[in-house]
């Protein structure tokens, strides 16, 4: 039988075996097979997620932004990169959380998968244990240091990293305060377990950041133009925090 008198069920079950490039390209043969894979919560992207992901994260609300299989997917290629991360820190077993080791005077980061250049992404970062004395959240090149001695807001330390220090609401770069942020009188601290926002615009070379769905302005302009990953670090023993990746969108 010709391939064009397949059912669509069949070629679900097809697709569900080739890998993500192949179905990129897949999708480009011809309408009917880019219908069936633009279609982001069939049982071919719900196959995949049962492969690739830990069934305790598909069944839990850590992925509650990302409504589709395919997008839970997606998040899981861009999350937390076991091989790109301080010795003190391991990911967890679903695959988006790290964990901090209890080392004394150490502090400790971690950078995503996949870094951008281009576009305008967002992703959510959730800090699901204890702050400590510093917890900074964004962006890091490939050159940012990822351990150091000592209790720092590392992440904002060089000119490779910039972030939000969460403990006292300020805006690191390069090893300076920039000052406070969000620019409002008497803004509420961080309280965990609440969803930070990360918005990097790579056109317009900025990061802007949410708290709980409400936007807080930009935080960081003038950004280079080279790979910026999602990043964060720690110092407090046992924490851990999430990161998950939501949508690549253009103006």
């Amino acid at each position: 039988m010709h391939v064009d008198f397949l059912p669509d069920i069949i070629l679900g079950n097809i697709f569900s075996y080739l890998s993500l490039q192949d179905l990129r390209n897949s999708s480009l043969v011809c309408k009917r097979w880019y219908s069936i894979l633009n279609d982001e919560d069939n049982d071919v992207w719900r196959l995949h997620c049962i492969h690739k992901l830990a069934e305790e994260v598909l069944s839990s609300d850590l992925l509650s932004s990302t409504p589709t299989y395919k997008t839970k997917l997606k998040a899981f290629h861009h999350a937390w990169n076991p091989e790109d991360c301080s010795r003190n820190i391991y990911i967890k077993p679903n695959g988006f959380t790290i964990h901090r080791n209890p080392v004394a005077q150490s502090t400790d980061a971690v950078r995503g998968k996949i870094g951008f250049s281009h576009g305008r992404h967002a992703w959510e970062v959730i800090w699901e244990g204890p702050l400590g004395t510093v917890a900074v959240v964004g962006i890091a090149t490939k050159e940012a240091t990822l351990q150091t001695h000592g209790y720092i807001a590392l992440l904002g330390s060089d000119d490779q990293s910039w972030g939000w220090n969460l403990v006292d609401n300020h805006l690191l770069h390069n090893g300076d305060s920039q000052g406070n942020y969000p620019m409002l009188n008497n803004a509420p601290k961080y309280q965990v377990g609440e969803r930070i926002r990360v918005i990097l615009d790579c056109d317009d070379n900025t990061l802007a950041f949410e708290r709980n769905y409400e936007f807080l302005g930009v935080a960081f302009r003038g950004l280079p133009e080279k790979l910026l990953y999602p990043s964060v670090s720690a110092v407090y023993g046992h924490t851990e925090v999430s990161m998950v990746y939501l949508e690549k969108f253009f103006s």
